[in-house]
């Protein structure tokens, strides 16, 4: 499956805001290219909050055991928290081990990210489907934290 597929799942979700800094944008030229997911149903980028997924296109600095300046290469990320980490990974996410955050199309913690209880998918292909469930879930517990937010009268 194609980066397109999983960027029109996520777009069809209702309350969704996406960042796609592109070039001439007043974003980071290394952000340029990469897709960052809010639920936001008023369509204004948190200034409070992490988005809840993303997709990157390319290596960061100290972010690079994806090997995503690989031609052809991409990964999505996303936030599961700590007890959907378990249950995908069977590790705890704040002591996971080894392991080569390169392969594709396998549910990985994030390489720098994990810890806190985000996993990792570079290419996803005969998972996709997972990857789209596991996106729409990470949306409707964002959406869940947004209207707590609101009703506490957070900004």
């Amino acid at each position: 499956m194609s980066m397109q597929h999983v960027l029109d799942t996520v777009r069809a979700f209702d309350g969704v805001h996406e960042l796609a800094p592109a070039p001439g944008s007043r974003f980071l030229r290394i952000a340029w290219g990469d897709h960052f997911f809010y639920y936001a149903p008023d369509e204004c980028t948190p200034s409070n909050t992490q988005p809840y997924a993303t997709i990157v296109t390319k290596d960061y600095p100290g972010d690079d055991a994806s090997r995503l300046d690989e031609a052809g290469r991409w990964r999505v990320n996303i936030h599961v928290g700590r007890m959907r980490f378990l249950e995908l990974l069977g590790e705890d996410p704040r002591s996971f081990g080894d392991r080569d955050f390169a392969v594709a199309d396998e549910i990985l913690p994030h390489p720098v990210y994990g810890a806190i209880g985000w996993v990792a998918v570079v290419n996803p292909h005969d998972l996709v489907e997972t990857v789209c469930g596991l996106l729409r879930d990470a949306h409707d517990d964002a959406a869940r934290r947004f209207s707590r937010r609101q009703r506490r009268g957070d900004s």
